[in-house]
């Protein structure tokens, strides 16, 4: 639960991320290099404007047309290698051209407008970009009058370079903008992530039976997870509490009649006593299948080799007589995802019945079934089980009591335990040449 929730907060930050840095910055910068275009072309209006009326402002009209002074007072205009240009035409003739105007040879394409229109426009001339900003005014008074066309040029490349200039640094800013933001989100997912990881790691605690409940403090966001969960655990505690107290009912009430049926002169019948015995054996199969804690949902982890060290102790002296030779292989870090007691009826019934079956030698193998996963091997030397017997042998409810190699009502039990935590059990043939129990455990898929 905390894990699907983490990876989808992994997912919306990563999707924030994603926007912020492949959608919002370039967009971002596109429009902002947009603005800034728009206010450049609107300068250059501006200041041709400026150099427009200075032009007008200094012109004298004379007889034989106008006159203009030798230095004007727009700099710009003075400079040979200036980017901006001055011309004043009359009836498409050029009658006056700025100082910076002199090497450039353009003639401008003249429209005819009304006069006192400003007209301003991008031009290109001779494969040449230009800002071009053209007026026609009237010179002279009501008894006699001249028409002029003052025509200012700037040179786009200007305008280019300080496009380029500034994309640059827009770029740079938008660079340490990214790896600002990036950062900034990834301390903020971490900081978000906390509570998360703090719910995780209370609830490993629990499967591992560290804890009985969470109870750290978490945002409201997570309130409603943790009192779910707790709700659930108690829930599940109860339940078990009171079916353990029944069975333990249970259990007492019937075994106090048994033990009066088999003291009582109907035992002294075999066969009489053959149904005790199988009622009685039935009784603890069951009584100890609704025990077990499979069915918990929150796993406990049993080490392994002690309670193996613990059965096989107890066998030795079991079939002392029999002189059985121990072999097994567990490494002291494996641990079962359950009950101790569920442990010890697996591995205690099918090496008990391997030390029924053996001639000298059992041998238990217990290693990881891949990435998180359980496997134990248990092998024997004795005459095996037959191959058709071997799916009776695990059938739940058959009477398998009476199998001749020893194979009792226990494999019952041991069939039922392994299906409730969702495992899998296998008979065939085993190297030392009696029967192989193998038990598989996949707790990925749990």
């Amino acid at each position: 639960m905390v894990n699907a929730a983490q990876i989808s907060l992994k997912i919306r930050q990563g999707f924030i991320l994603v926007f912020v840095l492949i959608i919002a910055l370039p967009a971002l910068f596109f429009s902002i290099g947009r603005a800034y275009h728009a206010s450049l072309v609107d300068a250059t209006e501006k200041t041709l404007e400026a150099h427009l009326y200075s032009l007008i402002s200094e012109v004298e009209f004379v007889a034989d047309g106008i006159e203009m002074p030798r230095t004007i007072l727009a700099p710009e205009l003075n400079r040979l290698n200036s980017d901006t240009f001055a011309m004043v035409y009359q009836d498409q003739t050029l009658v006056w051209y700025s100082e910076s105007a002199v090497n450039l040879s353009v003639t401008p394409e003249f429209i005819d407008g009304r006069a006192g229109a400003a007209e301003f426009e991008l031009v290109e001339y001779n494969s040449a970009k230009y800002w071009q900003l053209s007026l026609t005014v009237i010179l002279g008074n009501a008894e006699q009058s001249q028409h002029a066309r003052f025509v200012l040029l700037k040179s786009n490349d200007a305008l280019v370079a300080q496009m380029s200039g500034f994309r640059n640094t827009l770029v740079n800013w938008m660079l340490v903008m990214g790896v600002i933001i990036t950062g900034l989100m990834a301390v903020g997912f971490i900081w978000n992530a906390r509570p998360l990881q703090r719910l995780d790691k209370e609830i490993k605690e629990v499967e591992a039976g560290e804890r009985d409940k969470i109870s750290g403090l978490y945002p409201i966001e997570l309130q409603t997870i943790k009192a779910d969960l707790n709700l659930l655990l108690d829930s599940q505690r109860r339940q078990k509490e009171r079916y353990r107290a029944s069975l333990s009912d249970l259990a007492h009430a019937l075994k106090t009649p048994l033990a009066v049926l088999k003291s009582s002169p109907m035992a002294t019948d075999a066969d009489a006593q053959e149904q005790l015995d199988r009622i009685n054996a039935m009784i603890e199969h069951q009584l100890k299948r609704a025990a077990t804690g499979a069915s918990d949902t929150w796993k406990k982890q049993t080490v392994i080799e002690p309670v193996l060290k613990s059965i096989l102790n107890a066998m030795r002296k079991v079939y002392h007589d029999k002189h059985i030779d121990f072999q097994y292989s567990c490494d002291d870090s494996l641990a079962f995802l359950g009950d101790k007691t569920d442990l010890m009826e697996i591995l205690g019934n099918i090496i008990d019945n391997a030390c029924k079956a053996c001639a000298k030698q059992v041998e238990i193998n217990i290693s990881v079934l891949e990435k998180k996963g359980l496997r134990i091997e248990i092998c024997d030397d004795g005459p095996g089980v037959p191959e058709h017997r071997r799916s009776e042998l695990l059938k739940r409810g058959a009477r398998l009591d009476t199998y001749e190699a020893g194979h009792g009502v226990g494999m019952a039990i041991v069939s039922d335990l392994v299906n409730a935590y969702h495992g899998q059990i296998h008979i065939d043939n085993s190297p030392l040449g009696g029967a192989r129990f193998t038990i598989e455990f996949n707790y990925e898929k749990n």
